[in-house]
């Protein structure tokens, strides 16, 4: 192979590595490529009410890691679940989060057993469920007080097909 034609090739296989390593490693994920689900929380009263939201769920690790991190905005109606499997005491922060939060901690049987209202953006202040739980409901920040929401709600969502 004449030398020209090795010095192109090596070039041009040096500028195809500078290409991939000049993406970064730790890229958001695009939230289009999360599944969603219809979540309905029920508050058994009074007064009786149920609440419906359009969610995206959080159920790789890769998911769970990024959260609503880089998100600007969240409309009232959706949010992000955090399904756990198996249950566990869940501790998360708002590392790159931008908007306040709502965070409702649900056990095994689908009762909200922790609620942590307006988690601070940005903050790395770890919030724990403290207890054993089997997923965590992340909303905008001050829909708890707007909805009424409470301990003991019972929350149920179908999960996705994969």
């Amino acid at each position: 192979m004449p030398a020209g034609v090795r010095v192109g090739l090596t070039l041009l296989a040096l500028w195809a590595a500078a290409a991939v390593c000049a993406q970064p490693a730790d890229a958001p994920l695009d939230l289009a490529s999360f599944p969603r689900t219809e979540l309905i929380v029920r508050s058994p009263g009074p007064p009786a009410a149920t609440h419906r939201f359009h969610v995206w769920v959080a159920d790789t690790p890769a998911r769970a890691a990024q959260g609503l991190m880089f998100v600007s905005d969240l409309p009232p109606s959706e949010g992000m679940v955090f399904p756990l499997e198996p249950p566990r005491v869940e501790n998360m922060w708002m590392k790159n989060t931008y908007i306040e939060l709502d965070m409702l901690f649900i056990a095994g049987d689908g009762r909200v057993v922790k609620i942590l209202e307006h988690a601070v953006p940005l903050s790395l202040t770890t919030l724990s469920s403290e207890v054993p739980v089997a997923a965590v409901l992340e909303l905008r920040g001050g829909s708890v007080q707007a909805l009424g929401l409470k301990l003991h709600d019972r929350v149920s969502w179908q999960k996705p097909p994969r």
